[in-house]
């Protein structure tokens, strides 16, 4: 694997733009993501730049990690958003104790099956053990119930499911988002 898995910088709005579309255009972004290509591609540039700026280096609320090819490309990316208990809710069930939770995870077709999206997992929860402050418990994420190749990848890097589930709204077939979770390992633990 010829890609560096690093952290977004703010500067970078343009290309994250890029890959979110890219990622709300792939057949399966109707079973992995919460918003549509046509949503997105309607926002301005100053979402973009916000939503960059609120998840690159130095951020303490969330982190984007991107998979950059040597000419600059990027393959793929995932985001981390902290989750502190009794903070606000972003998706699921409140935050029961110190947490972050993984979106966006997107790997482009021609570099899946690479070990990229494992590489981008494990950026993401390694960073959330390093937080500093009260330290992370657990990694948690939601997978459609349907979408059994995101969950496959997620067993794959650890996460086990939680047997808790969250109702999607509009999915006439009354599909759920599935929860699964890493919780922290003891050797990790900051005293």
């Amino acid at each position: 694997m010829r890609y560096v898995i690093r952290s977004l910088r703010a500067d970078e709005w343009r290309q994250a733009r890029a890959i979110r579309l890219a990622a709300l255009q792939d057949p399966a972004a109707p079973l992995a993501f919460l918003d549509t290509h046509e949503n997105a591609s309607a926002q301005p540039d100053d979402f973009w730049r916000g939503r960059t700026a609120g998840a690159a280096e130095g951020s303490d609320s969330a982190r984007q990690f991107v998979a950059e090819a040597p000419d600059g490309s990027w393959a793929g990316t995932v985001t981390v958003l902290v989750e502190r208990a009794g903070g606000d809710v972003r998706f699921g069930e409140p935050a029961k104790l110190d947490q972050t939770h993984v979106v966006g995870v997107y790997v482009r077709p021609e570099a899946r099956g690479s070990g990229l999206a494992e590489a981008l997992m494990r950026a993401g929860v390694e960073w959330s053990w390093s937080l500093e402050g009260p330290p992370v418990e657990r990694v948690r994420l939601y997978v459609h119930e349907r979408n059994a190749r995101a969950a496959a990848l997620y067993r794959k890097v650890g996460f086990v499911p939680t047997g808790e589930s969250v109702p999607l709204e509009g999915d006439g077939d009354g599909a759920l988002e599935l929860e699964y979770e890493i919780r922290r390992p003891e050797s990790s633990v900051t005293v």
